[in-house]
């Protein structure tokens, strides 16, 4: 029972993180160090990934409509808008899978660590600041997904190779790089959520099939486990996709650039004090 709780309360913290700007990877460490779960550290390395899949599917169910070229009361040109976005979300997709794939393992060894977490979560918490402030005054040239460009798009994808550094954050890697190449607040948001679809099944298939490959089996506590923080991830980014979304109507990014600067320090006095 106790882990099943565990799983629900890193599930929520997953859920709330995932697509708010600040960083999911740098929560759920800190998370593991007061929450962690009795089991192998195979198990709660695919753990901490896999249960990204539940916000994935948050996001198709909220946007299923959207994102379904087939969707019977869709018109000829809105089909090829939807058709149109997937290519450019496949597009955007491939450099982070052609550096992420083969850098993985090494990304997990070597970058895993509270120093780097703080280091990203710091450094991108004062670009969220600074870009905000530089785009004051400025309009956006493109606030209709559906005109954005295909090379702006790949651009966009780009930056979200950086987020295999932890702590980046996925979603605030590619919003600020949206942001930069001229997208609206939303736009940005809405292209981030578009591209953890493949990124994030990508990642906790690969996590699952390394998992299973290494002669890992799933106990019954285990699936319980996995499945509880599965769903409560999923419900719990439902909402906080819907509060972003609304947030952002009236709201800029620069909170979340203070939360992370907060955090990042937080993160520091605790791993430096107990090491």
């Amino acid at each position: 029972m106790i882990e099943i709780i565990k799983a629900i309360i890193l599930g929520i913290i997953e859920g709330v993180t995932e697509f708010l700007p600040i960083s999911s990877t740098g929560h759920l460490y800190l998370a593991n160090e007061f929450v962690k779960l009795t089991e192998s550290t195979a198990f709660i390395n695919m753990f901490m990934v896999v249960i990204q899949f539940g916000a994935i599917m948050a996001v198709i169910v909220l946007y299923f409509n959207k994102l379904n070229p087939w969707t019977p009361n869709k018109s000829q040109l809105e089909r090829h808008q939807t058709w149109t976005l997937w290519g450019k979300v496949i597009l955007a997709v491939m450099p982070s899978v052609m550096l992420g794939l083969p850098l993985n393992d090494w990304m997990d060894a070597h970058l895993t660590s509270w120093q780097v977490i703080s280091a990203t979560l710091i450094i991108y918490g004062i670009l969220f600041i600074l870009i905000e402030n530089f785009n004051r005054h400025r309009s956006p040239r493109f606030s209709d997904l559906n005109q954005l460009p295909v090379k702006v798009a790949v651009l966009i994808g780009f930056c979200q190779i950086l987020s295999l550094v932890p702590g980046t954050s996925r979603s605030g890697a590619t919003i600020l790089g949206a942001i930069l190449v001229g997208t609206s607040r939303y736009v940005a948001t809405e292209f981030s959520f578009f591209l953890a679809i493949p990124t994030m099944f990508g990642a906790s298939l690969l996590k699952i099939a390394k998992y299973l490959l290494h002669g890992n089996t799933f106990t019954t506590l285990q699936s319980v486990v996995l499945l509880t923080g599965v769903l409560v991830s999923f419900a719990v980014a439902y909402l906080s996709i819907r509060f972003l979304l609304n947030y952002i109507k009236q709201n800029n990014f620069k909170v979340f650039g203070w939360y992370r600067i907060v955090l990042g320090i937080i993160v520091v006095a605790y791993f430096s004090t107990i090491h």
